[in-house]
């Protein structure tokens, strides 16, 4: 497997395109995008399990129930959620590139992120989508500005990879960095591959991944309304079609994780006024569910993620968020150490603190990517999660975040 360019257009049959239709009042902004496959592809998506439900969501699962789509559609700036006619918006939305594309309008992902509550008017989309389509090229990056809200950073990614003899290829880009506490999903995700796969496969690859993946990070502890990951594979690449669990599919799921995973770091990296990257890794626990929830509680806690603004070496953060998690813990077995580029410091073995230079622990917890190497007991059970520092600036972001 090898890191290649290309993002959703690394995939043989795909192209893409980002615009600005006018939904965001800076004309500078991109604030629609559209990816598109020459051929029917499977079709699969998981789906925020926030009980207030962006009307796209519900389109987008109507669409693919038959497991095939063709084109992805996402509008930034508003995020057509609790709005009367959503609905009936995000279906416009599906019609309107349908008939500009020349397919089914139910072959369409359609997808919305921004402001909740804020009425969306259809006319700068229907006036948008003849240049969108028109535009369709090698465009992973408008693509992926065009999902942007108060991201910073673009994100995505491509791999190639080898399946039955053949070069596949496999990448994603992704949205998010406020509202992220995925329980599947609180950000905008769309990855696309050329390998032959079934929608049936597809689906349990991905619905396995984000409990790995997305489904380990948090930025601020809130679960979006909207946000979905969808994959779309045209099996173009001519592998022999997978579907059943083996030795491809393995290798398929291998692939797709490593899509996943960057985009989680990337998401983690870029969190609403952060500075630092937090990649919490605990080991030696009981099972792999007991690692999870404790990985996830720490980089969750508000006090532990300001210490790390502030890099403080304050470790009893990391055994308190522990101490609270539900997870099963031996307390009196937890070794915590910090990591960067700067070095390691062991700061806390058998649930109790240890000499150590403050001044060198700060040096190390100065750098932007933070690792958190906890131990957890002698069992096997592993677990990584990624989130961020809280900061000032947080606060400044979302205290006018609609206004």
């Amino acid at each position: 497997m090898n890191q290649i360019n290309g993002g959703v257009c690394a995939a043989k049959g795909f192209v893409a395109n980002g615009t600005h239709c006018g939904i965001r009042k800076n004309k500078s902004k991109r604030d629609i995008a559209l990816i598109y496959s020459e051929t029917p592809a499977a079709a699969a998506a998981v789906y925020t399990q926030n009980l207030v439900k962006g009307a796209p969501l519900t389109v987008t699962k109507n669409n693919i129930s038959d497991g095939i789509a063709k084109a992805v559609i996402c509008n930034s700036g508003n995020a057509n959620t609790c709005n009367a006619n959503g609905i009936e918006i995000a279906e416009q939305m599906c019609e309107l590139l349908g008939k500009e594309l020349g397919i089914s309008p139910r072959d369409v992902v359609v997808a919305s992120t921004g402001v909740i509550g804020q009425p969306l008017d259809i006319t700068p989309i229907a006036n948008g989508i003849p240049a969108l389509v028109a535009g369709l090229g090698d465009n992973s990056e408008y693509a992926c500005e065009g999902i942007m809200t108060t991201d910073t950073k673009k994100k995505e990614i491509a791999f190639s990879l080898e399946i039955d003899g053949k070069e596949c290829h496999i990448g994603g880009i992704a949205k998010g960095s406020g509202m992220i506490h995925p329980n599947m999903a609180t950000m905008l995700v769309f990855v696309t591959t050329d390998c032959n796969i079934s929608s049936e496969m597809l689906s349990l690859a991905l619905s396995e991944d984000v409990k790995t993946s997305f489904n380990m990070v948090s930025v601020d502890g809130d679960t979006s309304t909207n946000d979905m990951v969808a994959i779309l594979a045209n099996g173009l690449a001519e592998n022999k079609k997978i579907e059943s669990i083996g030795a491809d599919y393995e290798i398929f799921c291998a692939a797709l994780h490593a899509v996943t995973s960057y985009l989680c770091r990337m998401i983690a990296r870029d969190g609403e006024g952060a500075t630092k990257l937090l990649e919490c890794h605990t080991f030696g626990a009981v099972d792999d569910t007991a690692a999870k929830i404790a990985a996830k509680s720490v980089i969750c806690s508000s006090l532990f993620k300001a210490a790390m603004f502030g890099a403080d070496a304050n470790w009893g953060r990391v055994l308190c968020a522990i101490g609270y998690s539900g997870a099963d813990v031996d307390v009196s077995q937890v070794s915590v150490a910090f990591k960067s580029a700067k070095g390691e410091i062991t700061v806390c073995e058998n649930g109790a603190g240890v000499p150590f230079s403050e001044e060198k622990a700060k040096e190390i917890l100065l750098e932007e990517e933070i690792q958190i190497l906890i131990g957890l007991g002698d069992g096997k059970g592993e677990a990584t999660a990624w989130g961020c520092d809280l900061t000032y600036d947080y606060v400044k972001i979302n205290g006018d975040y609609r206004t």
